[in-house]
């Protein structure tokens, strides 16, 4: 059966020595695999307890990796602080424990294919900036989208660990629906403002 990268990276990163590993230490042992990982970690506050502002801790991060990527950069770049910025192997376990049953359902069918999509210039490229945007709006302060977008955000994560071409661009067309349904919600609102205000 096919063993998948990305659970394997995960076990690895949650059981590793001492309690915390750095986000530079986790992406420099990647290789060609940082930018899916570095999706995934970025992902990770939007499924754990925090106080507030899960979605402003992951939206940056997210529209970061997505510029990098439409950039065509070879690994990611992180500034100096976020490069040492600890992340909690406890974390990560939770994430995973968290997300057991929907990540192992990915993650079993996800495996090498239709590798041209995650490698070829124009694909890159507008998934970059697809990924930015929903960095964007993952950050901003509305009500029951964390799930929603960090689910997406997990599949997309996943194709890239797992060079899985069909999968990312299942991931493209969840992420325009996506787009669709809160431009759409948005438009309604500010109808029914306009329509309030003008009553």
């Amino acid at each position: 059966m096919h063993r998948s990268g990305t659970l394997v990276l995960l076990e690895h990163l949650a059981q590793g020595p001492g309690e915390t590993v750095t986000l530079g230490e986790v992406l420099d042992a990647c290789g060609e695999r940082a930018f899916g990982l570095f999706l995934l970690l970025a992902v990770l506050p939007a499924f754990l307890p925090l106080p507030a502002g899960a979605g402003a801790v992951s939206g940056p991060l997210v529209v970061l990796a997505g510029l990098q990527w439409a950039s065509l950069a070879a690994h990611p770049w992180l500034p100096a602080w976020l490069q040492h910025r600890p992340v909690a192997r406890a974390s990560i376990a939770r994430f995973r424990e968290r997300l057991a049953r929907p990540l192992d359902a990915i993650a079993r069918v996800a495996r090498p294919r239709s590798e041209s999509v995650v490698d070829h210039p124009a694909a890159r490229v507008f998934g970059g900036i697809l990924l930015a945007v929903l960095g964007v709006l993952l950050a901003l302060p509305m009500p029951l989208t964390n799930y929603p977008f960090g689910l997406l955000l997990v599949v997309w994560a996943i194709a890239l660990i797992e060079r899985d071409g069909r999968l990312l661009s299942i991931a493209w067309l969840l992420g325009i629906v996506e787009l669709v349904v809160v431009a759409t919600v948005f438009d309604r609102a500010i109808a029914a403002v306009v329509a309030l205000a003008a009553g």
